[in-house]
């Protein structure tokens, strides 16, 4: 989060289309409010479905994104629009709060053109963009192509995102998928695998694909500050979230 509040300098140029994915509404309303005056056009999201029909249906001409999605992740969000061609050449930029070397190498790796680590000036963000839009003319033409087809396209992001409601909703009613801090299954002992302090306890989500078949999964954070860990009961193994 920036202190203090920069207004940007508006700019002669195009107007640039950009969706904005972040689970964090503090975070999409500053970046959102920056790019606006400075003369975009802003789309948000908050989680990586949504994110993914909205990126194939208006075709922005660049996309920024978190890597801590619910739904579809940052980097799956990335890979799955890499593979698609209406999105491949998409300029896509991931802010992201891990700073580790590995973090950055997996966001590379998964599709994105700029890695910035969070905190990050709107203005950096501005710039980077700019660059990236910049270095392609066949982008800045299909951004104008994309613009005049905006409303139509808006109409079919729309119905999609409806139809993924109504299917989650169905998906609810057969089976109840919640958060708890007493599960089925008592949550084991464990230990950080990055600096084997002891890791504590936060909560469970009780999920699967139905009653008959339900999974659990054990959130636990680091005392020492390494971050947030998930533990499959299924696998038996640990993963930073």
């Amino acid at each position: 989060m920036i202190g203090a509040t920069v207004h940007p300098i508006r700019r002669e140029s195009p107007i640039l289309v950009a969706l904005l994915v972040d689970r964090d509404p503090d975070t999409r309303r500053m970046y959102a409010e920056y790019l606006t005056q400075a003369s975009y056009r802003v789309d948000e999201a908050e989680e990586g479905r949504e994110a993914l029909a909205k990126a194939l249906a208006i075709q922005p001409d660049v996309i920024i994104t978190e890597t801590r999605l619910p739904g579809i992740s940052g980097l799956d969000l990335c890979a799955i629009l890499r593979r698609d061609p209406a999105t491949q050449r998409t300029p896509i930029i991931v802010v992201t709060g891990d700073s580790f070397a590995g973090d950055v190498a997996r966001a590379e790796r998964a599709g994105a053109d700029v890695v910035l680590v969070k905190p990050c000036l709107a203005e950096t963000l501005d710039n980077e963009i700019r660059r990236l839009v910049m270095q392609s003319g066949e982008l800045r033409e299909r951004g104008r192509t994309v613009r005049e087809r905006m409303h139509e396209q808006l109409v079919k992001s729309d119905s999609l995102l409806e139809r993924s409601r109504e299917r989650r909703k169905m998906l609810s009613s057969t089976h109840d998928r919640h958060d708890t801090t007493t599960p089925p299954l008592q949550p084991p002992a464990l230990h950080c695998p990055t600096c084997d302090q002891a890791l504590r306890y936060l909560r469970s989500h009780i999920g699967g694909v139905s009653a008959q078949n339900p999974e659990q999964w054990d959130y636990y954070e680091c005392i020492a500050g390494c971050g947030t860990f998930q533990y499959r009961e299924r696998t038996r193994k640990v993963r930073r979230v």
